[in-house]
């Protein structure tokens, strides 16, 4: 039985891999049996295969001039259109799973009207056909198969919404719920923090639909997010705790 003292399995490690020490994001493809990991050093996408163990290379890498990866810190996967879907501040860049080499995106969102902006989270709801993602202090909702300079479908932002910034979200798609991680202002433990949970349908000025938030919830720094609709619980993991929070939260689900 897993615990405290659990060892891991398998373990990827090595020059071979391509991993780097900063990696800020992983996903797994059940679909697959795939595991990807984004390597900004690189300026790389990693996919390896399910049972990788060891010094075992990648079995494909995306990177290269044609790529117009610039940073590759962070990924979301789409496995039902099978797409990789890669912020990168002031664009979204978007390529095929199941590729590999020095591959141009499918389809880039960039410019002005897009309000991409210090965007570093993005998720995608493939049963309305949506993209959200952050840019500063509001949540920005574009069509998925957006392009270009696009302008956003809807957005997020406003005193009732009291977002500061984002840190990362989550988006439950059977009902359209995007979960949030505030983090807060400056300092090690800012006030206000709190997870946000608001619909895909919400536009403007709109106050979260719920918040985990006050002394009762522990929250010191929430930054990462996942949802277990199993379970019907949300996982939040805080960075001035150091540990993983579990939330009975049926609400949603």
């Amino acid at each position: 039985m897993a615990g405290e003292n659990a060892r891991p399995t398998r373990l990827i490690y090595g020059q071979k891999t391509m991993l780097a020490r900063t990696m800020h994001d992983i996903r797994y493809d059940a679909t697959e049996d795939e595991i990807y990991v984004a390597n900004p050093f690189a300026q790389a996408l990693l996919a390896f295969r399910g049972g990788a163990d060891g010094q075992e290379p990648p079995i494909r890498v995306i990177q290269g001039p044609s790529t117009q990866l610039r940073r590759a810190d962070r990924l979301e996967l789409d496995t039902v259109n099978r797409e990789i879907v890669v912020p990168e501040g002031d664009r979204i860049l978007v390529f095929p799973m199941g590729r590999g080499g020095d591959v141009a995106p499918l389809r880039v969102l960039t410019g002005s009207q897009t309000r991409l902006r210090s965007t570093s989270t993005v998720v995608v709801d493939p049963i309305h056909n949506l993209m959200v993602h952050s840019s500063g202090s509001a949540i920005i909702i574009h069509n998925r198969t957006d392009v270009g300079n696009t302008k956003p479908r809807a957005v997020i932002e406003g005193p009732k919404t009291e977002i500061v910034k984002i840190n990362q979200m989550q988006l439950y798609a059977p009902k359209g719920w995007i979960v949030a991680t505030m983090p807060g202002g400056d300092g090690a433990e800012p006030e206000g923090v709190f997870v946000g949970i608001w619909s895909v349908k919400d536009n403007g000025d709109v106050a979260p639909r719920w918040k985990i938030a006050g002394p009762e919830s522990q929250l010191k720094r929430p930054r990462g997010v996942a949802v277990n609709a199993i379970h019907k619980e949300i996982y939040v993991a805080d960075m001035r705790l150091n540990s993983v929070l579990t939330y009975y939260f049926p609400e949603i689900f």
